[in-house]
Parts: structure tokens; C-alpha cells; sequence
């Protein structure tokens, strides 16, 4: 079952990175680094994502001790994920534009 996810600017920025290599497993200290979130933020934007469906999670299959570091949980979109973000990210585009329209001065 999926719920709404509320898009906020934190959101937004995570749906970007994911956008930006829609077929790329991301891991959380990639998408720390591409959103500038602390895990803090992201890691409940990531389960939100994946509760309504649009982020599926599955951990690597690693020796950790042969890698030399744990196991990463890798993130990608699905496909209803994918639709869902592309759609949210041009709505915000939209705001955007009609905002900065909508505050330009008038040309004397």
C-alpha cells in the first residue's frame, strides 16, 4: 500500500539526486553528499519514500571483512517512484517560475 508523501524542499532535493541516474543504487553517504542532508534527515526521508512505494531498499551481499567495510544498503526509485518524482520535481519547477513571474518588477 503507498501513502502521500509530503514533497518538501528536503524531499525535492532527494528525488533530485535520485533523478539524476534514475537507474543508480544510491547509498546513504552517497545521497548525503549529493543533497547535503545529515543522516539525521535523510534516513527518515528515505523510509517515508519507501513506504509510499517509491524507494525500494536492499542490502549488498558483501563479506564485510574482505571489503574491509559493512554491508551498504543500497536505494533506487521504482518505477512508480520514478513517474512520482519526475512529476513532483517539474510541479516545484512550475511553482517556481509562476513564483519568480509572479515577484519580477514591472519594466519601468
Amino acid at each position: 500500500m503507498t501513502s502521500p508523501v509530503r514533497v518538501t524542499a528536503a524531499v525535492s532535493k532527494v528525488l533530485a539526486a535520485f533523478l539524476e541516474d534514475p537507474e543508480a543504487d544510491r547509498y546513504g553517504l552517497d545521497l548525503m553528499r549529493a543533497t547535503g542532508h545529515p543522516s539525521g534527515t535523510l534516513y527518515p526521508i528515505l523510509l517515508r519514500l519507501q513506504n509510499a512505494g517509491w524507494v525500494e531498499a536492499v542490502w549488498e551481499e558483501i563479506d564485510p571483512a574482505e571489503a574491509s567495510r559493512p554491508a551498504r544498503r543500497y536505494y533506487r526509485l521504482t518505477p512508480d517512484g520514478l513517474i512520482a518524482a519526475r512529476t513532483e520535481i517539474a510541479d516545484l519547477r512550475r511553482q517556481l517560475d509562476r513564483a519568480h513571474i509572479v515577484s519580477k518588477p514591472s519594466p519601468a
